[in-house]
């Protein structure tokens, strides 16, 4: 944790794992309660970002950065929004490559590059500067991906045409992912906090709702792409869907969730499986032969095959989708000879 000397903003950088290779986790800038908050998230995140790297099979470990604003600050202005980002860029230098950065919530393509001013251990600039550009398409192409192998799992086949989805969130990722639900036929329920979103609701001839109504509505399917923590003890029970899978990370309130989630016959797609796509796209830009299109989008629908993977291990073990996701990234974690930290991207 380090105050940003021409900002006097704090940022928080969390390396959880570097067992398969350097830790990857995105840059965040939110306001934060206060440093406490912004620890534990940086933390519980670069958990998650372990298990998602080990379950895709990437040579990556786990790592997180989050710029804290204070609490209730709007988005700094430019100037200071600059000076946060040149100050982060110092702090993953020193680091010395075994935490390299991307986007994430609050940040942006444009952010990548101020940061890279002072580090060269930025994922995930501009195809201009040689880099994958913005990960959130391709995010959204595995959840959809992962979306329709729960939908084969739960209703036998993986076509969504007239499947009742609800999508929680419509920033990027989520966005996308309803053009492409609707584009596959879907029937949509669309809900975010910023009101000016329901155009998009109008545009793709979808249900508008707010995100509680979306969460609990008679659908197929919810796909949670806002922030974490939707899934808690309170709105389980009001649960009628038959299967959730979305890009949001840290779904869960905690691991007995799951578990829960299971004994309502609710399938539910492990996050880190699901929403892989982006950190998949970024680790074809760091293979030595350079970044691919092609070769980034047959990896990023190889997270169906996982998706299938872990719920195979789930059946035939009698467990849950998370327990099976996780045993799959400790065995990978094993394999790469180092000792496999925890792994749970959940509090218990």
């Amino acid at each position: 944790m380090r105050r940003g000397r021409r900002s006097g903003l704090y940022s928080v950088l969390a390396i959880h794992s570097t067992a398969r290779g350097p830790s990857l986790g995105g840059c965040r800038m939110l306001s934060y309660e206060d440093s406490r908050a912004a620890i534990r998230d940086a933390l519980r995140l670069s958990r998650a970002m372990t298990a998602k790297s080990a379950v895709a099979g990437l040579p990556l470990g786990g790592g997180k950065g989050v710029i804290a604003l204070p609490a209730g600050a709007p988005a700094p202005a430019a100037a200071l929004r600059r000076d946060a980002l040149l100050d982060f860029g110092e702090s993953v230098d020193q680091l010395g490559g075994r935490y390299v950065t991307a986007e994430d919530v609050g940040t942006s393509l444009a952010d990548m590059t101020v940061i890279a001013e002072q580090t060269a251990h930025v994922a995930g600039l501009e195809l201009a500067r040689g880099g994958s550009g913005d990960p959130s398409p391709w995010t959204a192409l595995g959840v959809e991906t992962a979306i329709r192998v729960t939908c084969e799992r739960v209703w036998g086949t993986a076509d969504v045409a007239g499947r009742s989805i609800a999508v929680i969130g419509l920033g990027n990722v989520g966005g996308a992912l309803a053009r492409g639900l609707a584009a596959g036929g879907a029937a949509l329920v669309l809900a975010d906090v910023a009101p000016r979103k329901r155009a998009l609701a109008e545009e793709l001839g979808a249900t508008w709702a707010e995100p509680i109504e979306a969460l609990i509505a008679p659908v197929d399917l919810v796909a949670p792409c806002a922030l974490g923590g939707l899934l808690d003890n309170s709105t389980v029970p009001l649960l009628r869907c038959r299967a959730i899978a979305g890009a949001a990370n840290n779904q869960l309130a905690g691991d007995a969730v799951a578990a829960e989630l299971h004994s309502r016959g609710i399938l539910w797609t492990p996050d880190f499986v699901a929403n892989a796509g982006g950190i998949i796209n970024i680790a074809v830009e760091l293979e030595p032969e350079g970044y691919a299109p092609d070769r980034a989008r047959a990896r990023v629908l190889a997270i169906g095959e996982t998706v299938a993977t872990v719920f195979d291990m789930a059946e035939s073990s009698g467990t849950t989708p998370l327990a099976a996701a996780q045993e799959l990234a400790r065995r990978r974690l094993d394999d790469a000879g180092a000792p496999a930290p925890d792994i749970h991207p959940y509090p218990v």
